[in-house]
């Protein structure tokens, strides 16, 4: 397998490992779109993004591998509660991966994490679906 998969596929790993304050079971595919009836329940889809390789010394290389993980779910009400309970469980996965090793990919070193947009404004006006999108940036050197 290449090296972003290996890395999406340890993050879905990871996530399935983890316990946060809602159920969820983490999925790797490469575009997070769903059917709008299928949305009623949560979806956070592992997608790898692009990868930035450049010369860290003269004999090695530098691999910055980018993947999204998206955090979607048709609301039942929305209702402040509700969005403010998936903003916290998106905010629960950028710390649950902040600095984490990545056990299938260990040589992985978490960057950063940035979340954008923390919500897609469109999705709630036309669908009155959240979804919000975490970008993490692993690095590997070789």
């Amino acid at each position: 397998m290449s090296t972003i998969i290996d890395i999406a596929e340890a993050v879905k790993e990871e996530l399935n490992g983890g316990e946060f304050s809602q159920a969820f079971t983490a999925e790797r595919h490469y575009q997070p779109v769903f059917e709008l009836k299928d949305m009623k329940t949560m979806h956070v889809t592992v997608v790898p993004k692009d990868i930035e390789m450049q010369l860290a010394t003269r004999n090695s290389s530098q691999h910055d591998c980018r993947v999204d993980v998206a955090v979607q779910k048709k609301l039942e009400s929305a209702d402040l509660a509700e969005i403010d309970g998936l903003m916290g469980l998106v905010e629960e996965i950028a710390a649950f991966l902040c600095r984490r090793k990545l056990e299938s990919v260990p040589n992985a070193l978490w960057i950063k994490t940035a979340n954008e947009p923390i919500y897609a404004a469109e999705h709630l006006e036309q669908f009155r679906q959240f979804t919000s999108i975490l970008t993490l940036t692993y690095r590997l050197l070789s």
